[in-house]
């Protein structure tokens, strides 16, 4: 945070406490983000032709091959978010699979904006860290090499 920035707040000294905790709330939304995509992605992962019914009912065929894909993107997407390796293509990847649930929520069901809430905000997030990738608590920074 800048002098400028810091000088156009309503109270100024809470600045440098900002500038302090950004990139720990950052970490913090990513590895959260990361650990709901693994817990979601987990029973996929166990049977990973389990949801060919329902990725062939939003149109996509063929669900032997739809299936297993959302698993991985989002079992082994959500590891590689938590940990920030990769952070970029893992986060368009599950941004993808999640503009999906929108689509389907609002328009296939027709639950409109109550039934797509949840994806919008997991969707919004996940576009946060595919432009701004990992920050420098993350296996990215580590090895110091961003996608």
């Amino acid at each position: 945070m800048n002098e400028d920035t810091k000088t156009g707040l309503i109270i100024p000294f809470l600045g440098d406490i900002y500038e302090r905790l950004e990139v720990i709330a950052e970490t913090i939304l990513r590895v959260v983000t990361g650990i709901a995509l693994i817990v979601h992605g987990f029973p996929k992962i166990m049977d990973p032709f389990g949801a060919v019914d329902m990725v062939e009912g939003l149109g996509f065929y063929p669900g032997v091959f739809w299936a297993p894909l959302l698993a991985v993107v989002e079992f082994f997407g959500g590891i590689l978010l938590t940990i920030g390796l990769l952070t970029r293509p893992a986060a368009f990847a599950a941004m993808i699979g999640l503009a999906v649930t929108i689509w389907f929520h609002w328009i296939t069901l027709g639950q409109g904006y109550s039934g797509s809430e949840k994806s919008i905000l997991w969707t919004a997030i996940l576009l946060f860290f595919v432009m701004r990738g990992g920050n420098r608590l993350s296996v990215d920074a580590m090895i110091g090499r961003q996608f």
